[in-house]
């Protein structure tokens, strides 16, 4: 049972999957009464501890901690947070209920320009740089989601907020195998989808290359670099064929083997503030001209 930024321990492994089992068995698809289309499936957000938290300044601070390890869960309520983010995943799948308070109140303030949808690269995007996501900038990534759970939730996190612009970057997941194995092909289609819907509803389309990584610390002894080359290569000539923005991450962020470079990541996968800070200046030019086209 692994969380796309923390590893979790066996023990802990063996406790969380009780708690999600109790969670599933207590959940309304278990229910006596039936439960189909209702008006607001969601359930209240949860509150991320201070652990968590703390996770998440120790990937972004530089420096912070080592390349291939994660702390796992500290304590009962740490545990209990993944165990009830893993029952809602089963009932949520795309992570729909993420976002749709933030897209109410986001939509009441005013004009979007630009919507950033992706995994938790583009969550932890705004943590480390809070200025970059001014008023109309919105980040819309979801920890650990591969390129098909952003298209199920296109509609809701970006076509629906009627931005100028949305920023796609996904596959790190999907290169990962964090729902299974997939083909490269299959993650294409889901770009290409995102795309095409994004083109129907008149918003400008800029692509994100998958950033390099020659590991991932929660699915040990698989290295995913050839196949990021191969998806990253399909992305530049379908941003060149479609005249879209592209933003090409690998290239300013691989070292000459394929890996993240170590002053631009803590854990080899995820930028840490340094390498944030070498995406916006990557980015805010290609976004500038696809606003003002």
């Amino acid at each position: 049972m692994y969380h796309s930024c923390f590893r979790i321990g066996s023990k802990t492994r063996v406790r969380v999957m009780l708690a999600v089992l109790f969670f599933a068995i207590a959940s309304p698809a278990f229910a006596a009464v039936p439960v189909g289309i209702v008006d607001n499936p969601c359930p209240p957000p949860l509150v991320k501890p201070a652990g968590v938290l703390r996770g998440v300044d120790l990937l972004l601070t530089p420096g912070a901690m080592g390349r291939s390890a994660f702390p796992p869960p500290d304590g009962p309520a740490e545990e209990a947070y993944w165990a009830a983010m893993e029952s809602r995943q089963i009932q949520d799948w795309p992570g729909l209920c993420r976002y749709p308070a933030e897209n109410l109140a986001d939509r009441a303030r005013g004009p979007v320009s630009v919507v950033f949808m992706g995994d938790s690269i583009t969550e932890f995007w705004k943590p480390a740089s809070p200025a970059f996501f001014g008023p109309g900038v919105l980040d819309r990534g979801i920890s650990g989601q591969v390129s098909g759970q952003m298209l199920l939730r296109f509609q809701a996190d970006v076509v629906a907020l009627q931005p100028k612009v949305v920023h796609i970057l996904a596959g790190t997941n999907d290169a990962a195998g964090n729902t299974g194995p997939q083909r490269p092909v299959d993650v294409e289609n889901n770009l290409r989808a995102m795309v095409e819907l994004a083109g129907v509803h008149h918003i400008r389309v800029v692509l994100g290359t998958i950033p390099p990584a020659d590991h991932f610390f929660w699915q040990q002894g698989l290295d995913p670099r050839v196949r990021i080359a191969e998806v990253n290569a399909w992305i530049r000539a379908y941003a060149k064929e479609r005249r879209l923005g592209l933003v090409d991450y690998y290239a300013a962020l691989a070292t000459a083997d394929g890996a993240l470079a170590a002053e631009l990541s803590n854990d080899g996968v995820h930028p840490n503030q340094a390498g944030y800070a070498v995406m916006e200046k990557l980015a805010r030019p290609v976004l500038d001209s696809a606003l003002q086209r």
